[in-house]
């Protein structure tokens, strides 16, 4: 399918574009009074799960503003409950897993699913989307990075110092290496299934990847990022690479072969580009809290990354991490269309 607006993609291939495109992550989301509105009827998993909500949920943002690209509305955990994992979200706490890695029998009792089976929701949300975006602008699929999704699976829900994740990785690497081989499986199968689907793009989330040494990331991680990008960009859609408090890890983000890689607000724009070199296009890098200031101070900090881009083919506009709660909506409004004016090429 032809895509009409094709900014964001172009962007994604460092090609020349009209204006600086513009996405944010997190952008459906409770912010959003259309989001609560579907949230008080179902919960989160329930949302996840239903593939004309899950649809319903991608589209709100994308019908409120002239946003350059969609994102499904889903969550990186979901496909680990085909391994085997019992995952519930729990109020206030956000994500729990009831049975946690800690041995290496639980790591060879997981087993690698089909997605298409397991995660059919959201490739049916995907084709629900994709029928009603009619082409107007692309969509782009998502999954957790290897390393993350394993933090999740080992801590039983979101960490603080990972020392558990830490301990399985430098004191048993062979049962680390065993289950990031699993984990990398997964998301390559998962992200081909979402290609399959119609996604046009798909983003590797790796949250939790910004704890380790570049020491540990280089030995542990890396090789698996490096078989998921691969795999991915042999589909013929753009990868973009994500993760936060990276900064000090910038040569080994280059050699993740992502096509985007996606930058926090914890370095500037043009120091991060700098330090990524040639060939490589930029995503973000907004502090998601600037959207809580005045109209004239989000002006001043999006004007500064806009020039610490430069004009270079392949900035992608987003913040640093996803759009908080409670962010002011009309702010919101008006980023996307201050940026997409304020950048466009005469």
């Amino acid at each position: 399918m032809r895509i009409k607006n094709d900014q964001f993609l172009r962007a994604c291939r460092r090609e020349p574009t009209d204006y600086t495109p513009i996405w944010l992550m997190r952008q459906a989301g409770r912010y959003m009074a259309e989001y609560r509105a579907v949230r008080e009827r179902y919960s989160f998993l329930e949302m996840v799960k239903t593939p004309d909500v899950a649809a319903e949920i991608t589209l709100q943002p994308v019908q409120a503003y002239p946003l350059d690209a969609a994102i499904i509305f889903a969550d990186i955990l979901p496909p680990l409950e085909g391994m085997g994992i019992d995952l519930t979200f729990e109020q206030g706490e956000g994500p729990v897993i009831h049975n946690p890695l800690r041995t290496p029998a639980d790591v060879a009792a997981l087993v690698v699913p089909e997605p298409r089976e397991t995660t059919a929701f959201t490739l049916e949300a995907i084709q629900l989307v994709q029928r009603e975006l009619a082409g107007r602008i692309p969509l782009i699929g998502f999954s957790g990075a290897p390393f993350t999704l394993a933090s999740y699976a080992i801590e039983g829900g979101s960490g603080k110092d990972y020392r558990i994740t830490k301990r399985m990785m430098l004191g048993t690497p062979d049962v680390w290496h065993s289950l990031m081989q699993k984990l990398t499986e997964l998301v390559i199968s998962y992200c081909h299934a979402q290609v399959e689907a119609g996604v046009n793009a798909v983003q590797l989330f790796d949250s939790w990847a910004g704890n380790l040494s570049p020491f540990d990331y280089r030995e542990y991680v890396l090789p698996y990022v490096n078989q998921c990008v691969a795999a991915v960009r042999e589909l013929g859609v753009p990868v973009i690479y994500f993760g936060t408090e990276m900064s000090g890890m910038a040569s080994l983000l280059r050699q993740t072969g992502a096509d985007v890689l996606g930058v926090d607000w914890r370095i500037d724009l043009d120091e991060a580009w700098a330090q990524l070199g040639p060939g490589v296009a930029v995503q973000g890098n907004l502090d998601p809290a600037v959207l809580f200031a005045p109209w004239g101070e989000i002006e001043r900090r999006v004007d500064d990354i806009l020039a610490r881009a430069a004009g270079r083919d392949g900035h992608i506009f987003n913040l640093g991490h996803g759009i908080l709660t409670e962010t002011p909506v009309d702010h919101v409004a008006r980023l996307v269309e201050y940026v997409q004016m304020a950048s466009r090429v005469a």
